[in-house]
């Protein structure tokens, strides 16, 4: 299929600039910009007058909940919400019931998506250590040969630091990504909010800064001593910010991401119990926040993820220390991003690379650039159209959202897998 792309606004977020061209797509790939190519057919047209063109997003966390809990999501509900919000790439992080400890899990990974999906790219990433347990290694060489991007113990405790060195140690030995959520799961305990004057009047069970800093401190530690090459995820507070600048400056191979609902989010909006509003990391301060949104401006964060955690009703029902930490991020994450730019964090092409650019170069993935010879993955947007968030319109079998009522700008209107609509208004 051959493909011209009207009278569009063309974000690039490589070169970070906007300009009004024509996009030509052709066998799956973006053949020329501006002016069509000798010989050029087009077999479909889309007039993209008064919107904007841009790289598929790529969501560097995002749980689908498959294999193991279909009561929350599956492939099929989250990569079409996933198509329908402008979201071309999902990376899964290990912590699915069976584990993605093993060539078969990936294997029935990438074959539900290519039976029951809707087109979007789905890329695990691999266990650290055999069933999440922390003890013993897992075979990263066989889980990478299978298709796994990069290699997490998501949320779970390694048994010793010794384990996690000799597992840095391991990744390093095979060029593979390690990708950690800093966590001090002794000082984490049965927390559930952050802690400070919100959580000591609710009375909540508190999770201090240091659950994450004391971890991250360790972590660079043993990326400085493996030179393993390594991406911290979801980050939450102004001293992470400032731990991960200092080591970039040292030059050590580290880059992160935070959820982008820190950037909205504080303490404050638990209110009176929400738990929809529970998330691990909690939701920080204002001066926390700040420093997030300090981070991705400057470079220090390099991109931002939805952190996408789909529940089923009646696991956000039970009391706020009960309840299921995560929000369900899929339907909020380009117009949440949106609003970063009305609220001249950055420039629009600046944002969109944290979210295209950025991840795809962390993780070794293709798209999230605009220029010849690139992956035809893209998304059109219409910057004028509002709405206001009700999770009952959720693509999403989640609609555990934080975001009620926000009113939002911005809609997809054409997304574009392979050189292919995989989804239209």
């Amino acid at each position: 299929m051959s493909l011209h792309i009207r009278n569009g606004l063309v974000v690039d977020p490589g070169g970070a600039t906007l300009r009004e061209a024509d996009l030509y797509l052709q066998d799956g790939k973006i053949v020329a910009i501006g002016s069509a190519p000798a010989g050029f057919e087009a077999t479909q047209e889309i007039d993209a007058g008064g919107r904007w063109i841009m790289p598929g997003l790529i969501d560097c966390q995002a749980r689908l909940r498959d294999p193991g809990q279909p009561e929350k999501a599956n492939i099929e509900s989250e990569t079409l919400a996933a198509i329908r919000n402008g979201i071309t790439t999902l990376c899964v992080p290990p912590d699915t019931q069976p584990p993605i400890d093993n060539s078969a899990t990936v294997e029935l990974i990438h074959h539900r998506n290519e039976m029951f999906g809707h087109q979007a790219h789905v890329y695990p990433i691999g266990a650290l250590t055999r069933g999440l347990a922390g003890e013993q290694l897992s075979n990263m060489a066989s889980l990478r040969d299978n298709g796994c991007i990069a290699f997490s113990n998501a949320r779970h405790r390694l048994a010793s630091n010794l384990v996690q060195r000799r597992a840095m140690d391991y990744a390093a030995g095979q060029q593979s990504l390690v990708i950690i959520q800093p966590l001090d799961h002794d000082l984490l305990g049965n927390g559930c909010a952050h802690e400070g004057a919100i959580a000591t009047r609710l009375g909540l069970p508190a999770i201090p800064v240091a659950a994450e800093t004391a971890a991250l401190a360790k972590d660079i530690e043993l990326v400085e001593q493996t030179g393993a090459r390594t991406h911290f995820g979801q980050l939450s507070c102004a001293r992470s910010v400032d731990m991960l600048r200092r080591a970039k400056a040292k030059g050590l191979p580290v880059s992160a991401d935070c959820a982008i609902h820190q950037l909205f989010l504080t303490d404050h909006d638990i209110g009176e119990f929400d738990s929809n509003m529970f998330t691990i990391p909690p939701l920080r301060s204002q001066r926390d926040r700040d420093a997030l949104r300090a981070g991705v401006a400057d470079g220090t964060i390099d991109c931002l993820c939805s952190d996408h955690q789909p529940h089923e009703v009646d696991a956000k029902l039970k009391p706020f220390p009960s309840a299921e930490p995560g929000i369900s991020g899929l339907d909020t994450l380009l117009p949440l991003a949106l609003r970063l730019v009305d609220e001249d964090l950055l420039p629009l092409a600046e944002l969109i690379a944290r979210l295209t650019l950025n991840p795809a170069t962390i993780l070794s993935l293709p798209g999230g650039k605009m220029a010849p010879g690139e992956i035809a993955d893209l998304v059109i947007v219409d910057p004028e159209s509002h709405w206001i968030c009700k999770s009952e319109n959720f693509v999403s079998k989640g609609k555990n959202t934080a975001f009620e009522g926000w009113d939002f700008r911005g809609s997809v209107t054409h997304t574009i897998i392979n050189g292919e609509i995989v989804y239209r208004v």
